[in-house]
C-alpha cells in the first residue's frame, strides 16, 4: 500500500510540475503581441490564408505586430523574432544553441549530423569538422568549382529563349556538392533523369510540402501521406547510394595501404580531398566515428550544400540581370582580373573578386536561402523591451524580413552592392546581416559556399550577358525550408563576346 501510495504521489507531482512548467510558457508567450490563435489549430487558418507562404506570413505579422510577435502552430508556440538587438542576444549564447523541433523532421534523411543534433554530440561534432573547411582545404575545389560552371555556362547558353536558371543551377550544384563531398561524379547536369538526380528532387520537394501542411507533422499521417511515401522511396536510394561511396571508399584506402600503390588516380585523390575522406582520415586518428556517424555528416553535406546554394545563385543572376549597371561593373571586375584571357580562375582570383563578394551579399539580403531558421529554449532569457523567451518556446529567426527594415537599410528594396563598403556599413549592427547565421552555430560551410557563388558567378559575367525575359520581370518568392521561386527564376542570357 505504502508503494501505491507513493507511485500516485509521484505521479501527482510530475502532472504539477509540467503543469506549472506549461503555465509559466502561456504566460511569458501571451505577454507578446501577435495574431490570435484558436485551440488546437493556432494560427493554421492564417497560414491557409497566405496559401501556406510563410514569408507572405510572416511580413504581414510583422507590419502588424513588429520585430517580436508569437504565432501558433498547433498548440505549439513560436516567437519570431527580426531585433537584431534581441539576436545578437540569442545568438551570440553558448547556451541557446539547440535547434528547433521542426529540424526533427529532418532527421529519416540526415540522422543526427552537424544540422540536427545538439548537446555533447554537436560540440564534438562542430570541432572535429571545422578544419575540414579550412581554406586551404578549399581551395582545393575550385577546379572542380571551374569544371562544374564551365557546363552551367554551356547549358545556359544553348537556350535561345528565357531559361528556368534554377533548374540548371541545381545540377550544376549537385555536380559540385557530389564530388566535394563524396568524392563521386554523378554528371547530373549531363544526366539529369539519373535515379541519384531524380531522389534528390523529390527528396526535396516532398519534404517542402511537409513543411506548409501541419497537419502531416504526425509521423504516421506523414508516412501514410503520397509525399511522404515518395519522400521515404528517395531516401532509400539516396542512403544506398551514400552508404556504397562510404565503403568503396574505404575499401580503395584500404588496398592502396595494403599494396602502397602510387597509381596517377590516387595522386590525384590525393591532391583533392573530398570531404567525406577527411572524415576518415579523422577516424584513423582517433574520432571513433561509425559508418552510420560517417553517413550522417555526408548526407548532412549533401543537403545543406545544394539546394541552398542553386537558390542563392538563381536570385543572384536575377539581381545582376535587373541591374545592368551591376553587370557591366562585374564585367569590369572580372577585365581587372583575367583581362581577355579565357583562363581559369584560381583560388587567389576569387578571393580578389571584392565587388562580386558585395553582390552576392546584397542579393542574400533580399533573397536569404534559408529565410526562417529555430532554434528550441531550454531557459528563459530575458530580451529588449521587457520580453522573455521561456523555456520551451521554440524561436524563429526572419532573414527575409530583417534584410528588408528599413530601419537597418536605407531604401531596402534598392538593389546596392555598395552598402558593404566600409564607409558605408560603419555603424550598422552587426546582427542586422546573418543570411548565415551567426554565434556558435553559425552556418559552418559559408566560406564554401561564398568561393562556389562566386566563381559561378565570374563564369557567367566573363561569358555572358544576362537580360531579364520582359520589362519588370521579377519572379514570385516562397518562404519554405528554402526560399524559393515556385514558377521558376527566368533569364535570358547571351554570348558576351558575340555582343561586343
Amino acid at each position: 500500500m505504502d508503494s501505491l501510495m507513493l507511485a500516485l504521489v509521484l505521479v501527482v507531482l510530475a502532472i504539477f510540475a509540467r503543469y506549472v512548467k506549461r503555465k509559466h510558457l502561456l504566460d511569458a508567450i501571451e505577454k507578446i503581441p501577435g495574431p490570435p490563435g484558436y485551440p488546437v489549430i493556432g494560427n493554421a487558418l492564417d497560414i491557409i490564408h497566405f496559401n501556406f507562404n510563410m514569408t507572405n506570413a510572416v511580413e504581414s505579422w510583422t507590419k502588424s505586430y513588429g520585430d517580436i510577435f508569437r504565432v501558433w502552430m498547433g498548440s505549439v508556440p513560436f516567437v519570431v523574432l527580426s531585433k537584431p538587438e534581441d539576436l545578437e542576444i540569442l545568438l551570440s549564447s553558448s547556451k541557446h544553441i539547440e535547434k528547433s523541433e521542426i529540424y526533427a523532421q529532418l532527421r529519416p534523411w540526415i540522422g543526427e549530423g552537424l544540422l540536427t543534433s545538439s548537446g555533447r554530440k554537436w560540440h564534438a561534432r562542430r570541432k572535429l569538422l571545422t578544419p575540414t573547411f579550412h581554406f586551404r582545404i578549399l581551395d582545393q575545389f575550385v577546379q572542380v568549382f571551374n569544371r562544374c560552371g564551365d557546363l552551367f555556362v554551356k547549358k545556359l547558353l544553348e537556350n535561345k529563349e528565357a531559361v528556368n536558371v534554377n533548374s540548371l543551377l541545381s545540377l550544376c550544384t549537385l555536380d559540385i556538392i557530389c564530388e566535394t563531398a563524396m568524392g563521386t561524379k554523378v554528371n547530373a547536369q549531363s544526366d539529369s533523369e539519373s535515379s541519384y538526380v531524380t531522389a534528390v528532387h523529390d527528396a526535396l520537394i516532398s519534404f517542402h510540402k511537409r513543411t506548409l501542411k501541419p497537419w502531416l507533422n504526425t509521423d504516421f499521417i506523414w508516412n501514410m501521406s503520397h509525399d511522404g511515401k515518395t519522400f521515404n522511396s528517395a531516401l532509400k536510394v539516396l542512403h544506398k547510394y551514400t552508404n556504397d561511396v562510404i565503403n568503396n571508399r574505404k575499401k580503395e584506402r584500404g588496398l592502396r595501404r595494403k599494396n602502397s600503390l602510387k597509381t596517377d588516380e590516387d595522386i590525384g585523390m590525393k591532391k583533392r580531398v573530398a570531404f567525406l575522406d577527411q572524415l576518415l582520415d579523422a577516424n584513423d586518428t582517433g574520432a571513433d566515428l561509425t559508418d552510420a556517424d560517417i553517413q550522417e555528416e555526408v548526407d548532412t553535406f549533401m543537403f545543406e550544400g545544394h539546394d541552398t546554394t542553386s537558390a542563392a545563385l538563381s536570385f543572384i543572376l536575377y539581381n545582376v540581370a535587373a541591374y545592368p549597371e551591376v553587370q557591366d561593373r562585374l564585367h569590369e571586375e572580372m577585365q581587372d582580373i583575367f583581362g581577355d584571357s579565357d583562363r581559369a580562375a584560381t583560388a587567389l582570383d576569387i578571393q580578389n573578386m571584392k565587388y562580386t563578394e558585395r553582390v552576392i551579399k546584397e542579393s542574400l539580403r533580399l533573397y536569404p536561402s534559408v529565410p526562417l531558421f529555430a532554434r528550441k529554449m531550454r531557459e528563459d532569457l530575458p530580451l529588449t523591451d521587457g520580453y522573455v523567451l521561456p523555456a520551451g518556446a521554440n524561436v524563429t529567426i526572419s532573414c527575409f524580413q530583417m534584410g528588408r527594415n528599413p530601419k537597418h537599410w536605407p531604401e531596402p528594396e534598392k538593389f546596392d552592392p555598395d552598402r558593404y563598403l566600409t564607409e558605408n556599413s560603419s555603424g550598422r549592427h552587426p546582427y542586422a546581416y546573418i543570411p548565415f547565421s551567426a554565434g556558435p552555430r553559425n552556418c559552418i560551410g559559408q566560406k564554401f559556399a561564398m568561393m562556389e557563388m562566386k566563381s559561378a558567378l565570374s563564369k557567367v559575367s566573363r561569358s555572358c550577358v544576362l537580360s531579364l525575359p520582359s520589362p519588370g520581370y521579377k519572379p514570385r518568392v516562397e518562404g519554405q525550408v528554402i526560399l524559393r521561386a515556385p514558377e521558376g527564376v527566368y533569364i535570358k542570357a547571351a554570348p558576351r563576346k558575340a555582343m561586343a
